[in-house]
C-alpha cells in the first residue's frame, strides 16, 4: 500500500475521531444534564469506545489507552448515581484535553513523536488517577444509604432463529486484530498470494458474527473486491478497511440495522474493469490519472471533459 493510501486511512480515522471529540466535549460541558439521560451517557461511552477501537487498529497505543481510560470513567455513570459538581467537570475536561492533544499531534506535519508521547502520557497518569478516585468518592457518597432490593431476573426469551445476535465481548478485539493483519498485507505488493491471504481474513471476519446478514454481505463484497486482480491495493485498502471497521462498530454497539454496503465497496465488488478513486485535489488527481492511463487515453479523457464543459 502506497503512502497516499496510508494517509487516506489515517485521514478517515482522524475525521471520525474529530466527530467523537465533539460529542465528548459537548457531553462533558453538559455533564449535569447528561448523567440523568441514559442514552446520552451511552453516547459518550460509544464515542470513547470508537476512538479506542480505531486507534488500536492503526497501532496508536497512546490514543487507544487514553480513550480507554475515558471509557472506563464514563462507565461509572452507567453503574452508579453520581451528583456532578464543577470539580468533576474540570477533571473530565483535563482528561479530554489529553485525548485532543494526542489527536492534534497525530495530524500535525510531524505526526506523533515518541518523546512527545512519553511526556503527554506521563503528565496524564496523575490526572486520570485523580479523576477515577474522585468518581469513586462521589459514587460511594451518593449511593450511601440506598436501599438495595434483590432483583428478580425476568424469564429469558430465546431470540428467533436466524435473528442477529449480540456479539461476544471478544468480538471488537478480534476484529481489530484481523484488520491490523489486513493493513499489513495491503502494505505489501499485490500478488495472488497476498490477495488470497486477504480473502482468508475476510472469511475469518465473517465467522465472528454468522447471524447478521448485513455483516455477511459486507464481508462477501470485500472478499469479491479483493479477488479482482484489476483493483490495486491502494484503491482497495481505504474502502475495505473503513467499511469493515464502521460495520464492526455498529455490531459492538448492538446496532446491526445500521450496517449498510457502501457504494464504493459495492462498485469494487461488481466492477469488471479497474476501479479508480479520484481525489478532489487537482494535483493529486493528475498524478493518479497519469499512473492509470496511457497518453492516448488521457487525450481522450481531456476531449471528453472539454465536450462536457
Amino acid at each position: 500500500m502506497d503512502a497516499a493510501s496510508q494517509q487516506k486511512i489515517l485521514g478517515y480515522f482522524i475525521e471520525e475521531a474529530k466527530e467523537h471529540l465533539e460529542t465528548l466535549e459537548q457531553g462533558i460541558l453538559e455533564l449535569s444534564e447528561v448523567v440523568d439521560d441514559t442514552e446520552r451517557v451511552n453516547e459518550l461511552f460509544r464515542a470513547a469506545h470508537s476512538v479506542k477501537g480505531g486507534a488500536a487498529m492503526l497501532g496508536y497505543t497512546s490514543i487507544q489507552k487514553t480513550a480507554h481510560r475515558l471509557e472506563d470513567a464514563f462507565k461509572v455513570f452507567k453503574d452508579n448515581t453520581i451528583t456532578v459538581d464543577e470539580t468533576l467537570k474540570s477533571l473530565f475536561l483535563s482528561a479530554y484535553d489529553v485525548l485532543q492533544e494526542l489527536l492534534e499531534k497525530l495530524q500535525s506535519p510531524f505526526g506523533l513523536q515518541e518523546e512527545e508521547i512519553e511526556k503527554i502520557m506521563a503528565e496524564a497518569d496523575p490526572q486520570f488517577s485523580e479523576l477515577q478516585k474522585y468518581l469513586d468518592r462521589l459514587a460511594v457518597s451518593d449511593n450511601r444509604g440506598a436501599v438495595i432490593t434483590p432483583e428478580v431476573s425476568p424469564p429469558v426469551t430465546p431470540a428467533p432463529t436466524g435473528s442477529p445476535a449480540a456479539p461476544e465481548p471478544s468480538f471488537g478485539p478480534q476484529v481489530r486484530g484481523l484488520l491490523q493483519q489486513m493493513l499489513g498485507l495491503f502494505r505489501q505488493d499485490a500478488t495472488p498470494e497476498s490477495r488470497q491471504q486477504l480473502q482468508k481474513l475476510c472469511i475469518e471476519l465473517a465467522k465472528l458474527n454468522k447471524k447478521t446478514k448485513s455483516w455477511q454481505k459486507l464481508l462477501k463484497a470485500s472478499h469479491k473486491a479483493i479477488a479482482n486482480p484489476a483493483h490495486r491495493f491502494s484503491t482497495l485498502a481505504p474502502i475495505v478497511i473503513k467499511s469493515i471497521k464502521e460495520a464492526a462498530d455498529h455490531l459492538e454497539r448492538n446496532e446491526p440495522e445500521r450496517i449498510s454496503l457502501p457504494t464504493d465497496l459495492k462498485n469494487l465488488a461488481i466492477a469488471q474493469l479497474p476501479y479508480i478513486l479520484i481525489p478532489t485535489e487537482p494535483k493529486e488527481a493528475a498524478q493518479i490519472l497519469n499512473s492509470a492511463f496511457s497518453e492516448a487515453q488521457l487525450a481522450q479523457l481531456v476531449q471528453a471533459l472539454k465536450h462536457r464543459a
